[in-house]
């Protein structure tokens, strides 16, 4: 059970980031065809605008992926003191515990912006007039995302570890034990 959650979190995680990654190749062409525009004379305008919506939905988005392929950085040098593989399950809980609080916590305080938007139908004070909702939404629901990844990963690496299956529990919440030699 644990081992197939992590697996579709996983996959659709990666679908995502493939996502998010052709949403960050479309918004480079456009930044790459408004640079020659303007060597031309003229412009698409509102690409850097556009650009920071983009990186802001493409970040929060990603950080679910970087979760399931372990490419968030831990500290890990009270962990690799402690001996006991229960010893260092317990340091892995704590561990992905205190980011899905935090990430929780996080999408939580996004929400006032976003319902503060909608309720008032903001729209951004440029030239563009973007309507805020278009980014705030999918920039809210990637950090709600990213909590529910993390609170599932703790979900799974809990499984594993009151199965006796502490290898498999620390691969999935991002220790290795061969690093621990390092």
């Amino acid at each position: 059970m644990a081992e197939t959650l992590l697996s579709v979190l996983s996959r659709i995680n990666r679908a995502v980031a493939i996502a998010v990654g052709l949403l960050f190749l479309t918004c480079a062409g456009l930044v790459l065809i408004d640079i020659g525009l303007r060597q031309l004379g003229a412009s698409l305008g509102g690409t850097d605008e556009i650009s920071g919506y983009v990186m802001a939905i493409g970040t929060a988005w990603g950080m679910a992926f970087g979760l399931t392929e372990l490419s968030h950085i831990r500290i890990d040098f009270l962990r690799r003191s402690v001996g006991l593989p229960k010893g260092r399950a317990i340091l892995d809980l704590l561990s992905i515990f205190t980011l899905a609080s935090t990430i929780s916590v996080l999408a939580l305080k996004c929400w006032p912006v976003v319902a503060t938007t909608l309720r008032n139908s903001s729209h951004a004070n440029t030239p563009l007039e973007t309507p805020l909702a278009l980014v705030q939404l999918p920039w809210f629901a990637g950090w709600v995302w990213f909590a529910v990844t993390a609170w599932l990963t703790l979900v799974a690496a809990l499984l594993l570890i009151l199965q006796g299956e502490f290898s498999k529990s620390e691969q999935a919440i991002g220790a290795f034990p061969e690093e621990e030699t390092v």
